[in-house]
């Protein structure tokens, strides 16, 4: 019989903030975190069932209302981990908004809705959490939840220029805070993106969305706990050395359109002939 795998325990010791935790991908991220060790602070713009995720995980748990555009609460947030457990160590950055108009019926507060949390909110994060994570004694690790959306077209205007965007912010920020530009007794933060293909949470609750299946090469969508797990690895020591990128989570959907291709019934015309 293949051995047990030995649970793993790499946030032992470190404090997580994890925002848009209360349901979702956020959740299953507050979960993974805490199952290694981490204390977490749950912040969603639903306090009470932020506060309701925590306590069902138990200690070295907090939840928090907190709207990621609103820097107030944000502030609060980081403020909050610092004095409930003593610093921070990982921010996972979970917020995303999608209405999905076309560009006719994209006006200025359809765009301003969907880029304001997903994009500028991100920053927001970022901007609270940089002073306490540069002064973390292992390293401030920042994972943003992002989208393929932002890394092909997926349909989707205003919320896949806010998704695109977080992988330019995360290059910027990287090398803004790497080894050569932190000040002296701080240390540099490392930070990612992860980009999921469709998942399954209740944004998809009056859809059937393993219909998508079939366009992704794995033969599934995406479970919550499949992006926690990457999101855990790229906070992790485990990825020490890695920052600045983007990480697609998509069970292979970007990879291609043969399997498309083939249901179609078109590759023959496709494929070049042998000469």
């Amino acid at each position: 019989m293949p051995a047990t795998p030995t649970p793993l325990a790499r946030f032992t010791g470190r404090t997580a903030l994890v925002t848009g935790a209360a349901h979702g991908i956020g959740r299953a991220i507050a979960h993974r975190l805490h199952s290694e060790g981490a204390s977490v602070v749950l912040a969603d713009l639903d306090g009470d069932a932020a506060s309701e995720v925590a306590a069902a995980l138990g200690e070295r748990t907090v939840g928090v209302a907190c709207d990621v555009t609103d820097r107030a609460t944000v502030d609060a947030a980081v403020a909050l981990a610092q004095s409930r457990f003593g610093g921070l160590d990982v921010v996972a950055g979970n917020v995303g908004v999608a209405s999905g108009e076309d560009l006719d019926d994209l006006d200025d507060a359809a765009w301003a809705r969907q880029l304001e949390p997903t994009l500028h909110g991100a920053l927001i994060t970022v901007q609270a959490a940089i002073h306490p994570l540069l002064r973390s004694p292992y390293g401030g690790a920042v994972v943003l939840t992002g989208s393929v959306n932002g890394l092909a077209a997926f349909g989707g205007l205003a919320y896949s220029a806010a998704k695109a965007g977080l992988g330019s912010l995360v290059q910027n920020l990287s090398v803004r805070y790497g080894a050569s530009k932190v000040g002296e007794g701080e240390r540099p933060v490392r930070f990612t993106v992860v980009a999921p293909g469709t998942v399954r949470t209740r944004v998809w609750d009056d859809r059937e969305p393993d219909a998508l299946a079939p366009l992704y090469p794995l033969g599934r969508i995406g479970e919550p706990e499949d992006i926690a797990a990457a999101v855990a690895f790229l906070a992790s020591d485990d990825a020490s050395w890695v920052t600045g990128i983007v990480l697609p989570v998509d069970g292979g959907v970007l990879a291609g359109p043969a399997q498309r291709f083939d249901d179609l019934g078109a590759r023959r015309t496709l494929t070049p002939r042998q000469p």
